[in-house]
């Protein structure tokens, strides 16, 4: 589904940039209960996101300052918005270094997939951001290590704290 949006900012300091989606975009995605999208601005710049609900009643999508900066976006840009349905498992990338140290630990993988949709995703993204593979297996690795040091639990803080001593190994 298409659409003309404009870019807009919250006045809030947990939420940002974003577009907001009409009512009849949003409620083809939500009558299947699909709130993961994948979405193209401009033709040009595809990314994995979800619907969010604002209190006001609409729903919109979160623009990050890297996909801004790439489309030189600014307050009040017109931006043409293409949303599908994100029928990927996790919502985002799985990067090939995690789903190897997956496959090679059991434990590791049972934990991992223990975790909600969100967290996991939240740590997909963490593992995905570096460009270098090294990198990723470095925080693939991390990551599979708190879980099991905290079972199956994660803390963000100590995991932002092992993720720092891990880079100066």
């Amino acid at each position: 589904m298409q659409f003309i949006a404009v870019l807009a900012k919250f006045d809030s300091p947990l939420w940002g940039f974003h577009v907001k989606v009409p009512e009849v975009v949003t409620a083809h995605f939500l009558k299947e209960k699909k709130k993961r999208v994948v979405c193209t601005l401009n033709g040009s710049t595809t990314f994995q996101a979800a619907l969010m609900p604002n209190r006001n009643g609409y729903h919109f999508i979160n623009i990050n300052k890297e996909t801004r900066d790439k489309l030189k976006l600014r307050i009040g840009s017109e931006v043409q918005v293409e949303l599908k349905k994100d029928e990927s498992k996790y919502g985002l990338p799985l990067p090939e270094e995690m789903e190897v140290l997956l496959q090679q630990d059991p434990e590791g993988d049972q934990l991992f997939h223990a975790l909600t949709p969100g967290k996991q995703r939240t740590l997909l993204y963490l593992i995905g951001k570096p460009k270098r593979s090294e990198t990723r297996l470095k925080k693939a690795v991390v990551i599979i290590e708190h879980l099991k040091a905290n079972l199956g639990k994660v803390d963000f803080r100590r995991l932002n704290e092992d993720m720092k001593a891990a880079n100066r190994i």
